[in-house]
C-alpha cells in the first residue's frame, strides 16, 4: 500500500508544470518519502491545484473539519501545499515539484534532500526542464545592455516588472543554497529570487523571504548583474516571480546548457552581436557568458547563435563596447502569455495534458 500511495503521488505530480518523471533508480520516490508521510500523500492525492477551504476537503475525505484544517495548515507550513490567506480564511491547493515542493524547502533544506535532488535532476528532471523551459522561465536582457532604439516593451525590462508589482518579496535561491550545502556553489549572490502577489505573500507567511522596497530590489538586481547572473522571470507578462540564475548552480540553466542548441528551447527575443573592429580579444566575455556561447577566433570573440540566449551579460562586461544586443526579426519575436494561467495552459498543451 505504501509504495502504491507514493507512486500515485508521483503520477499526480507528473501532471503539473514541468512534470515529475519516474526514474529507473526510484530516486523520485525516495524524495517523496522524505517529504511526505503516507497520510500527507493521501491528503495531497485528494486535492487539486484549485484552492479550497478545509471544509470542502474534509467533506470529500470524510474527516472532521477541525482535524482537516489542522492537517492542511501543517502541510502548508512544511511546504507541501500552497496556502492563500484572505479575509481571515485560509484556502489550500496542491503544488508542482518545481516551482513548488522543492523551492518551498528553502528554510529547511539539508544535505540529504540536497543530495537526492542533485541525483534526481541529473537522472530525469533536467530532461523535463529542457522540454518545458520556454513555458516556465524566459530570459530578459539586463537593463544596461539594451539601446532604447530597440523599443523593448516593459515585459522585457526587469526593473519595469519590479515597478509594476505592489509588493516585492526576496528569498534565497534554492539552487545555489543546494549547491552550497553540497560544497559545489559558485559563491554568487544567494538572496536573489523575487516573488510577487499571492506567491510572495506565502513566502512571507512562512518566513521564507522578506519584503523589500523598490529601491532595494533594484540594488539586488544590480548586484546580480555584477555577479553575472541571468535574469529570468516566469514566462508571463505579469509574472509571479523572477529569478537571477547562474550556469553553475541553477537547475534551469544547467538543464538548458546540456541541450546542443539552447536557443531552440528558451523564450528569448534577443541575441549578441560582436563588432570585429572593436573587439580587442580580452576574453572578458568568455567568463561572463553562462551558456558557453562565445569562442575566440583570431583574437576576436565569436557568438554561437545556437547557444546565445540574449541575456546581455557579455554586453555590460565588454570594456570596448564591442558587443551589442540585437532584437530578433519581427517574425521571430514572441509575446509572453498575458497571465500565469495562460502560461500553465501552454505548458500543459505542449506536454499533451490538454
Amino acid at each position: 500500500m505504501s509504495e502504491d500511495v507514493y507512486r500515485k503521488l508521483q503520477q499526480q505530480l507528473d501532471q503539473y508544470s514541468m512534470g515529475y518523471p519516474a526514474t529507473e533508480s526510484g530516486i523520485e520516490i525516495k524524495i517523496l518519502k522524505y517529504l511526505f508521510s503516507e497520510e500527507d500523500a493521501n491528503v495531497f492525492l485528494n486535492m487539486t491545484p484549485k484552492l479550497e477551504a478545509p471544509e470542502a476537503v474534509a467533506q470529500r475525505m470524510g474527516e472532521p473539519e477541525a482535524d482537516m484544517a489542522a492537517k492542511l495548515e501543517d502541510m502548508a507550513e512544511r511546504g507541501l501545499l500552497f496556502r492563500l490567506k484572505k479575509g481571515g480564511v485560509s484556502k489550500y491547493g496542491t503544488i508542482p515539484f518545481v516551482h513548488g515542493l522543492f523551492e518551498f524547502q528553502v528554510k529547511t533544506l539539508d544535505k540529504e534532500l540536497s543530495e537526492m535532488g542533485g541525483i534526481y535532476f541529473d537522472e530525469a528532471f533536467d530532461d523535463a526542464m529542457q522540454f518545458g523551459v520556454e513555458h516556465f522561465l524566459r530570459t530578459i536582457p539586463v537593463q544596461q545592455s539594451l539601446d532604447v532604439a530597440h523599443n523593448v516593451a516593459s515585459y522585457e525590462d526587469a526593473v519595469e516588472i519590479l515597478k509594476n508589482v505592489p509588493q516585492i518579496v526576496v528569498t534565497d535561491c534554492i539552487c545555489r543554497k543546494r549547491a552550497s550545502i553540497m560544497e559545489e556553489d559558485c559563491g554568487k549572490a544567494l538572496e536573489a529570487c523575487f516573488m510577487f502577489g499571492s506567491m510572495g505573500q506565502y513566502y512571507i507567511d512562512r518566513g521564507m523571504g522578506r519584503v523589500v522596497s523598490l529601491e532595494e530590489a533594484v540594488q539586488i538586481l544590480e548586484k546580480c548583474r555584477e555577479d553575472g547572473l541571468v535574469t529570468q522571470p516566469a514566462t508571463a507578462q505579469n509574472p509571479g516571480g523572477m529569478c537571477n540564475c547562474c550556469g553553475d548552480c541553477c537547475g534551469v540553466l544547467r538543464a538548458i546548457n546540456k541541450h546542443p542548441k539552447p536557443v531552440e528551447i528558451v523564450f528569448s527575443n534577443h541575441y549578441a552581436v560582436v563588432s570585429d573592429e572593436d573587439c580587442t580579444g580580452c576574453e572578458t566575455c568568455l567568463e561572463r557568458c553562462q551558456m558557453g556561447a562565445i569562442d575566440m577566433k583570431d583574437d576576436v570573440a565569436q557568438i554561437n547563435l545556437d547557444r546565445c540566449i540574449g541575456c546581455g551579460l557579455c554586453v555590460t562586461a565588454c570594456p570596448t563596447e564591442a558587443i551589442t544586443l540585437a532584437a530578433k526579426s519581427e517574425d521571430a519575436m514572441r509575446l509572453p502569455p498575458a497571465s500565469m494561467m495562460e502560461q500553465m495552459m501552454g505548458m500543459a498543451q505542449k506536454r499533451g495534458l490538454m
